[in-house]
């Protein structure tokens, strides 16, 4: 084949001008010379394509390419001579030129950059830039086709848009505005460029991945459309719109193609949702779902398993259960054989059910389970399906209770500097960790892709010199899930293994804590001037999600005072108590020598001191006068470690029961401590006693419920203090409910009852050897106050009634306002209650007997 083209080149190459003008003319017809020019274009197609001699041939090569122009231009010169015309115009003809064209303009051996210097200045200087020759017929051809260039759109868009990404400044200069022509010649015929739209966006996402297109392709492509759409009113507008679309599909191309080849395919997954945001946002389906399955690819083959379930259920959301037809295709070796909706859907829902329990991610299995089983209960009548689908549901319950399931960490990281990518460049992002992941493990990982970067080791925001520096600067830090409130779980006694999870999936907001020093330093006590500056980040979208990170869309500082700080450590110290007892008494295998520790470093004095600190540091008259708007939060902290007395209580009473022998001289000491502490607590802040719950159903051991309600706490000093006279709100007799009120609440008692710990004779008994809670059970209705109970448990009559609603200083059972369940009652020490009196009755007597 390399004789046959050299030998053509060689009979060409003694062809003249008037050599071609005399064989043109020999032609008998017209429709033997159109067959002889569209042959002819089709073999220089196809010798072009095929690249007959070898690539460091560069003389053959550029010796056949000058030719093969010379013909192309003589031909091109007989197209507009006699086959312009209405009555002798041919449509194929013309394409075939244009497609030749364009395949002789962007072929490999003519693509001098890719030339070593000496190599391009070489060519240049014997045969000249044959781009720019071919690039200007093309463009003349253009725009003699007058009103018949409509009949190329949108089929010429592609070929066009390839010519023009050839990275020749001239020739990108000359050829761009014909896409404006394009525009105009479409609008003026219809009102609307929209076929020439789809087709260039279409076109630019595969020309641009394939290799094609730069940074000065996007500027020069915004500067001369936005020049040429100013000088026509009617497409000012719309024409830019359509550039800022266009230049903003290509900067995402651009970043995905930067980093699509990288060894770490991190920054590849964001440029990819990038992208299939941008897709979703003008409404081209069929590219939004490419990218989707692109994501999906790269999550599993990084076993983000979660990360690939949350993707996939992208496209399943689309679909309705229906029988239509599957409008958009889908990527996989099963989605020929899936033609309606209802079948993709459905196989979706399958493999996100198995990329989720691979994840670990049960509840969001469970939720994809109900929705197949609703369909194959009520509307496919699938029996045997439903079967299969209700077992894998009761499996993923099994493992929610018994697997054992970390939570992941959270990582703030800032890339500061002009050196990264503009999908990166001073941005902060939150990213969710893998398993077990430390934070060094996890900054390695951060900085391989970019091993100049310099590892800022300040928390805090940089400053100018940093953003604007030509450098690359990574900042990470760990951060903490603001919980949101979870509505559904709050009041309630649930295991642990349930809350956790939504403690650290399913959020939105971050948080990070730096301490500071401010006033007068106190070396013995650092509560009184420990200030925190605590920064909330809010990412776009939860995590878990499509990603395994998500940019910070808006931060929000604010300064905690010292009192605050003491606020939340005891509060997060109560939490962690309540959290230890209900695990010990959810699962009686536990290890003891975390309780041990926790509680030891709690009760022992030569250990705590939170206590004495803080009376120090904000119980003091002085401190109180100066600041009186902290009146609340003083009584807030009271009664936070108030309530810690009963829950270290009932840790230790747990820990007696667990402790061996040669332990038992340390709970012994615990213990002792504990009385002198709880004597001093309770004389001064008062008595509380616990709620506990137990599932008499299923055989569940109690537990303490407290769901924390900061919004009552404007009414912590006259509830809390123990000197307070003053009554709460006289509540009013519940209604007599009706029978089938009376039988619902009677099923729902049956379910669940709400226990009070039994009243302490005497504050210093040992814990070992309280009363159990079991010999002292008060049931109350869900629907009656506690004063309107009687001693058998029925309502009491109208009077009774009014006279058990009396304010109750000594005790009372609603709730603390620091949200815990049970009793608060006053610090001064009470008479042993009678267990033949209900509690309502002996506080009414209290009550009566101190007036």
């Amino acid at each position: 084949q390399s004789h046959y083209v050299a030998c053509m080149a060689t009979i060409l190459s003694q062809m003249d001008k008037d050599h071609y003008s005399t064989y043109i003319q020999a032609f008998p017809s017209r429709p033997e010379l159109m067959d002889f020019l569209m042959e002819t274009f089709i073999l220089f197609k196809d010798l072009i394509g095929k690249t007959v001699y070898p690539g460091d041939w560069v003389v053959m090569n550029m010796v056949q390419n000058r030719e093969f122009l010379r013909a192309i231009n003589q031909f091109a010169t007989t197209l507009t001579e006699m086959f312009l015309s209405d009555s002798n115009f041919e449509l194929q003809l013309w394409n075939n030129y244009f497609h030749l064209a364009v395949a002789f303009l962007t072929q490999d051996s003519l693509q001098l950059e890719n030339f070593s210097p000496a190599k391009r200045n070489s060519i240049l200087a014997k045969y000249g830039d044959m781009r720019a020759t071919i690039g200007a017929s093309i463009r003349d051809m253009w725009y003699s086709l007058g009103q018949r260039k409509i009949e190329f759109i949108p089929g010429m868009v592609g070929p066009i848009l390839e010519m023009t990404l050839v990275p020749e400044l001239e020739l990108r200069r000359s050829t761009i505005p014909i896409f404006f022509d394009m525009m105009l010649c479409e609008h003026r015929l219809t009102g609307s460029f929209s076929r020439f739209e789809d087709e260039i966006l279409r076109r630019l996402d595969s020309e641009v991945e394939g290799g094609r297109g730069d940074e000065q392709y996007m500027q020069l492509f915004r500067s001369i459309l936005l020049s040429c759409c100013q000088s026509h009113p009617e497409l000012a507008k719309p024409g830019e719109d359509f550039v800022k679309l266009v230049s903003e599909l290509l900067e995402r191309l651009l970043d995905y193609r930067a980093v699509m080849n990288d060894e770490n395919k991190t920054y590849s997954m964001s440029c990819t949702v990038n992208l299939l945001n941008f897709y979703k946002e003008i409404d081209r389906q069929a590219m939004y779902i490419r990218y989707l399955y692109k994501l999906k690819d790269l999550h599993i083959s990084y076993e983000n398993y979660t990360e690939g379930a949350y993707t996939l259920l992208l496209h399943a959301r689309l679909l309705t259960w229906s029988e239509e037809s599957n409008a958009a295709p889908v990527p996989g070796p099963h989605s020929p054989h899936l033609h309606t909706q209802r079948q993709l859907k459905e196989a979706l829902y399958n493999q996100i059910i198995e990329y989720f329990d691979q994840g670990k991610m049960w509840e969001e299995a469970i939720h994809i389970c109900k929705e197949l089983a609703e369909q194959y209960e009520s509307h496919v009548f699938d029996y045997e399906m439903l079967s299969d689908i209700l077992q894998r549901e009761a499996k993923f319950y099994e493992k929610i209770l018994k697997v054992l399931r970390p939570s992941p960490d959270y990582f703030a990281v800032g890339y500061y500097g002009q050196g990264f990518p503009t999908f990166l460049r001073n941005k902060v992002f939150i990213y969710r960790g893998k398993e077990y992941e430390r934070r060094e493990d996890f900054e390695m990982r951060l900085l391989s892709p970019f091993p100049n970067a310099e590892k800022l080791k300040s928390t805090s925001p940089p400053g100018q010199d940093i953003t604007d520096s030509p450098g690359q600067y990574i900042q990470c830090f760990t951060v903490q899930p603001a919980e949101e409130a979870k509505v559904r779980l709050k009041g309630r006694s649930i295991p642990e293994q349930i809350t956790n999870f939504y403690k650290a999936n399913h959020v939105q907001r971050f948080s990070y804590s730096r301490p500071f020093k401010r006033g007068p330093n106190d070396p013995d006590n650092e509560f009184a001037n420990m200030w925190i500056e605590r920064t909330t980040f809010r990412t776009a979208y939860p995590l878990p999600g499509i990603l395994r990170w998500f940019v910070v869309t808006s931060t929000e500082t604010i300064i905690i005072s010292p009192l605050q700080n003491a606020i939340e450590t005891m509060m997060k110290t109560n939490e962690k108590i309540m959290s230890e007892i209900n695990r010990h008494q959810n699962d009686p295998s536990l290890p003891i020598n975390p309780l041990s520790m926790l509680l030891n470093g709690i009760v022992d004095p030569a250990v705590m001191g939170g206590f004495a600190k803080y009376e120090k540091a904000f119980f003091q008259e002085p401190y109180m006068q100066e600041h009186p708007e902290d009146a609340v939060n003083i009584e807030k902290l009271k009664d936070l470690i108030a309530w810690q007395i009963p829950m270290l209580a009932e840790g230790i009473r747990i820990h007696g029961q667990k402790v061996t022998e040669d332990l038992r001289p340390f709970h012994e000491r615990m213990e002792q401590c504990f009385e002198q502490l709880r004597a001093k607590v309770e004389s001064q802040y008062g008595v509380r006693e616990m709620m506990f719950f137990e599932d008499r159903r299923s055989g569940r051991p109690r537990s303490i419920a407290w769901v924390p309600d900061w919004d009552r706490l404007s009414h912590a000093g006259a509830r809390q203090s123990p000197h307070s006279t003053e009554a709460p709100p006289t509540p009013k007799p519940a209604p007599r409910p009706s029978e089938s009120e009376d039988h619902r609440n009677e099923r729902r008692e049956n379910r669940s009852s709400s226990i009070f710990g039994p009243r302490r004779q005497d504050p210093r008994q040992s814990v070992s050897e309280l009363p159990e809670l079991k010999d002292e059970k008060w049931r109350l209705s869900c629907n009656m106050s506690e004063s309107s109970l009687s001693s058998d448990g029925k309502q009491p009559p109208p009077s009774q009634a009014a006279a058990g609603a009396q304010p109750r200083a000594a005790g009372s059972s609603s709730p603390s306002p620091t949200g815990f369940g049970g009793r608060v009652k006053s610090a001064s020490k009470l008479p042993p209650l009678p267990r033949k009196f209900s509690p309502a009755v002996y506080e009414t007597f209290l009550e009566q007997s101190d007036a």
